[in-house]
Formats: structure tokens, C-alpha cells, sequence
């Protein structure tokens, strides 16, 4: 069965994206992390935010601005929106329901990981009981302000167990499992 697995590259005082979604930010932290590049052979769908599906581009103006992770996956993307487009995008299908996209992305997935992509449905999928695992690349930089990981204000602690440690030249990575 699909894991749903939140990842996202995050600034050392927990910002994901700069102030209104701005990810240039993240452009400089890019770059070899054997840990990413071994996930991407392990992702088997995506679960996508609208605003991260219509946002900013860390590689806006080259070659893999609009690919996820620059080009470097491919596969069936499902974006949780609101409004769904009149007009159909490739490899994408707009899903306005958590509980379905969530099924659409684990049946699309075939029995790899379902990548969540964006704060608010990552937010969502913990609030439903439904996130399995969270992969942080944490780039050494403080941003100040922008949108965080997580963002629970007043929330209830959420325990997790480490599963792994491991750093590249532009990141320090942690992955974890929520513990149910």
C-alpha cells in the first residue's frame, strides 16, 4: 500500500517558502543530495497543493521551470484545489476532495510513495491521520519569515520517530515517521 510522504526543502528557522510563497529563496540551496535522488526512484505519484501546483519556481527562467523537482520526476500528479480548471493539464488531474485525491494519488502511486507537495494539504493530511512519513532537507539559512513546514498554532504536540540522518553539501536531511 502508498505511504503518503510529505518532503520539502526547509530554511533552518522552519520557512519552506519565503513571504508570499516566494521560492528564489531555495535556488542557491540547490543541488546533489544522494538522499533526494534516491527518493525520486521511490515516489510513485504526487499529491499537490494548488498553490504549490500554480506558485513560484525555484528554477524560474531555465530549462526545468513547471517539472517537478526541476525535471527531476516524472509520473501522475493530483492537485487538491478548490476550482477546478475548465481545461485539462497532462499528467495532472484536479481532485476537489482530500479523501479522494488521497485515493486517486495512492491508486495512481502503485504501492510506491505518494509525494505530498505544499504546506496546507501536508497540514491537511496530518489533521486526517492520513500523513505516513515527513522528509525535510534543511538548508543552512534563516529566512525570517514566509510559509512554514507546519503551522499549528494552539495544535497538539505530534510525535514522530527519526529513521534517518544524512547530509549533502547544500542540506542537512531528516526523514521521520509519524507515530500512530
Amino acid at each position: 500500500m502508498a505511504k503518503l510522504l510529505y518532503s520539502a526543502t526547509m530554511s533552518l528557522d522552519g520557512f519552506i517558502a519565503g513571504p508570499g510563497g516566494d521560492m528564489s529563496w531555495l535556488t542557491g540551496h540547490l543541488g546533489p543530495n544522494p538522499a533526494v535522488e534516491a527518493l525520486m526512484d521511490e515516489i510513485g505519484a504526487l499529491l499537490v497543493g494548488n498553490r504549490t501546483f500554480r506558485g513560484d519556481d525555484p528554477h524560474r527562467g531555465t530549462e526545468q521551470e513547471g517539472k517537478p523537482f526541476g525535471g527531476g520526476w516524472t509520473g501522475p500528479q493530483i492537485v487538491l484545489t478548490h476550482k477546478i480548471p475548465d481545461s485539462a493539464v497532462p499528467g495532472v488531474i484536479f481532485v476537489d476532495d482530500l479523501e479522494r485525491a488521497v485515493q486517486q494519488a495512492k491508486a495512481a502511486a502503485r504501492g510506491k510513495y505518494v509525494n505530498v507537495l505544499g504546506a496546507s494539504v501536508a497540514q491537511q493530511c496530518l489533521e486526517a491521520g492520513m500523513l505516513d512519513e515527513i522528509f525535510v532537507c534543511i538548508a543552512p539559512v534563516l529566512l525570517g519569515d514566509g510559509v512554514r513546514l507546519f503551522d499549528r498554532p494552539g495544535g497538539t504536540d505530534v510525535k514522530l520517530e527519526r529513521l534517518s540522518l544524512s547530509h549533502a553539501p547544500n542540506a542537512t536531511n531528516l526523514w521521520m515517521r509519524v507515530v500512530r
